[in-house]
């Protein structure tokens, strides 16, 4: 009899330990599938994010300076320079930057002799320093231009990427623009609206100390 009770008890405490090991083992579980649900959670909020990066970023270079400009068949030669000097790519990226560019035929009225050598691959540094004279930090739209002209008495001196000075005025409504050299362009088309900045286009090429 006695050997009949111990053999019963200690089936009854095997099958506790048993129950044990099993609710043990059913949390065990259920805490690991806890974790993976969260890590792949996690997975999936980094991949939108990823995904929502990339689409910004298409986005912004569509509509950039750059994809402005290459859109614009009056700019076709500034873009062709912008290429050659290696800064197209800035004028694609975040950002806030005012360009005054170039048309076509404000390259044109340049000395042959000076364009052709400004376009060699041996000059890339000077055609970026007379490329950098057309760029300011910061957006400013026409409204915003003449206003600060107004306050500097017709005479705003701003620096430019290459930390060169340029003289804004206003003359007849219209905002005009003078080099290192005394040369003046006019702003013929303002607030080209893009999404790292804004462009005005001018007649005339700026050209920085020699």
């Amino acid at each position: 009899m006695k050997l009949k009770t111990i053999l019963m008890s200690a089936a009854v405490v095997t099958m506790l330990f048993a129950s044990c090991n099993d609710s043990k083992k059913k949390e065990v579980q259920a805490q690991a599938q806890a974790e993976e649900m969260r890590m792949q959670r996690e997975s999936d909020s980094l991949m939108k994010l990823e995904e929502d990066a990339k689409m910004k970023m298409a986005e912004l270079e569509a509509n950039s300076i750059a994809a402005k400009a290459m859109g614009n068949s009056e700019l076709s030669t500034l873009v062709s320079a912008l290429q050659a000097a290696d800064l197209a790519q800035i004028l694609k990226t975040a950002g806030e930057y005012t360009v005054f560019a170039p048309t076509n035929t404000a390259f044109e009225k340049l000395k042959k002799a000076t364009r052709e050598e400004l376009m060699k691959p041996e000059n890339k540094e000077n055609l970026q320093k007379v490329l950098k004279y057309h760029v300011l930090q910061g957006k400013m739209n026409a409204t915003d231009v003449l206003v600060k002209i107004k306050e500097a008495n017709n005479k705003l001196d701003v620096t430019t990427m290459n930390v060169e000075i340029l003289t804004l005025s206003e003359k007849d409504g219209k905002v005009m623009v003078k080099d290192a050299n005394g040369n003046t362009a006019t702003v013929t088309s303002a607030d080209m609206d893009a999404s790292n900045g804004i462009v005005h286009i001018i007649d005339k090429v700026l050209m920085p100390k020699k």
